[in-house]
């Protein structure tokens, strides 16, 4: 589980509340993830752990995930 110790601080970022900055954001996001996930190579039950999580959290409400912006104020959402 020591490579769960660089995978929580992802958890912990926060999005930008600037529009134009999310596409910045989930870029990073994504391109941090992918890196390290080629260089550190983590232990299976830490992925299997991480991705549920993230799964979690992207799943549970609009404009929480990490990986991607679902931002209602530019885009139109429901049935608004």
């Amino acid at each position: 589980m020591y490579c769960l110790q660089w995978l929580i601080p992802v958890l912990l970022i926060p999005k930008p509340v600037n529009p134009a900055l999310l596409d910045t954001h989930d870029m990073f996001m994504a391109l941090y993830l992918l890196g390290f996930f080629l260089e550190r190579k983590p232990c299976t039950i830490c992925s299997i752990v991480f991705l549920v999580t993230v799964s979690l959290i992207c799943y549970s409400g609009i404009g929480k995930c990490l990986l991607w912006s679902t931002n209602c104020d530019t885009v139109r959402c429901g049935n608004s």
